[in-house]
């Protein structure tokens, strides 16, 4: 791959990069504080055409590459891993509708996404399913023209704010994978209801809440793709899921290394710059060297994406490496910081709490490390 980007990748990452310090960062710390959802900077990402970045023009999407979109999202989870997650979860919806849906509904449900009008949230987490998505609980029972879904999902993104909600269910659990299904259900369908708002670690401002679904009625028509919808899942969460998670934590570290950066130049002790202590410039020299590093598989595997080529390996390289890196860099900044860093004066406080949840979702880092470990498997054939 060529790893300079071209004028258009460079005047988009840079709108971004001006939105996220002009409008996002300012706003960062309420958002976390008051675990409130920013509407008017939604709105405004899609304004600057952030959302659907790679759907079809068709219907409204600007049809770029995966790694212009990478750039995107970068820039604004330096800012805010909140707002950020707001691209990441409504390019994986738009990318399971663009890529599953019938025209129906893609002329239905793509365009309000791509504007930043509506949220759809993705309804597959359970209490007993989540890096197992085969095991998801959640029935679609036929029932004439049409579906009846029961079952509970939690740690809905988005759950509170969304117009309509991708469901994963099963039509048959001892079938396990073979029995998954997607459905796309309004929020105002009789039986679909949110429970109360969970208070986060991190990513306070989301929304985040669980999903229950009981007798919830939908018509054939709301059925999601094919039959063979465990496949569908996970080709998504290859993609924006797994690719947006790994770019925001690479956003995230870089932010909190400049944060580290800037305090050792101006915090003095003995007499000098606490920059001037080698422990200090080697806890610095890493995270620029693993920060660089996580970009570059995160382009890697953009690229394979784009050219069409498999990336499943290489999204969860990504995923695992800049997730396990976003914790060291946010946790050697806090040392960096020393005392103040527990303090909410500094945004290094929130860096923190924000970066652990780059191991957990879009599957935890030691299931990504079973995904590597079978690629490997199947090359060695």
């Amino acid at each position: 791959m060529d790893f300079e980007l071209t004028d258009e990748q460079r005047a988009i990452r840079d709108t971004a990069r001006t939105f996220a310090r002009q409008e996002v960062a300012p706003r960062a710390r309420h958002i976390d504080e008051a675990a409130e959802f920013d509407w008017g900077l939604h709105r405004r990402m899609g304004e600057l055409g952030f959302f659907g970045v790679t759907a079809p023009q068709a219907y409204g999407g600007a049809d770029v590459d995966t790694l212009t979109w990478c750039l995107i999202v970068e820039e604004i989870a330096k800012a805010s891993t909140t707002v950020s997650n707001g691209i990441t979860l409504t390019e994986s919806m738009i990318h399971y509708i663009a890529t599953l849906g019938s025209d129906q509904q893609k002329r239905k449900f793509l365009p309000p996404l791509i504007r930043g009008d509506k949220i759809c949230s993705f309804g597959l987490t359970e209490p007993g399913a989540g890096s197992d998505a085969g095991s998801v609980a959640t029935t679609a029972r036929r029932d004439g023209q049409g579906f009846v879904l029961d079952g509970q999902k939690i740690f809905i993104s988005g759950a509170l704010l969304a117009d309509f909600f991708i469901i994963v269910a099963t039509v048959d659990r001892d079938a396990r994978h073979k029995g998954i299904r997607t459905f796309i259900v309004d929020r105002g369908t009789p039986g679909l209801s949110c429970g109360a708002k969970l208070d986060l670690l991190g990513v306070r401002g989301f929304g985040t809440a669980p999903l229950f679904l009981d007798n919830c009625r939908v018509p054939a028509t709301a059925q999601l793709g094919g039959e063979d919808g465990f496949r569908s899942v996970m080709r998504g969460l290859d993609g924006p899921g797994r690719l947006g998670a790994a770019a925001q934590a690479v956003g995230l570290a870089d932010a909190a290394m400049g944060a580290a950066l800037r305090y050792a130049l101006e915090r003095q002790q003995f007499r000098q710059p606490i920059f001037d202590f080698q422990a200090v410039q080697f806890l610095l020299a890493d995270m620029s060297a693993e920060i660089d590093a996580a970009r570059l598989l995160v382009w890697y595997a953009a690229s394979r994406r784009d050219a069409g080529l498999s990336f499943t390996k290489e999204s969860s390289h990504a995923k695992l490496f800049a997730g396990d890196m976003c914790v060291r860099t946010t946790t050697n900044a806090m040392q960096i910081f020393g005392g103040y860093s527990y303090s909410k004066e500094y945004p290094v406080e929130r860096y923190y709490r924000e970066a652990k949840i780059h191991q957990i979702w879009d599957g935890t880092n030691q299931i990504q490390r079973v995904i590597i470990a079978r690629q490997l498997r199947k090359e060695i054939g």
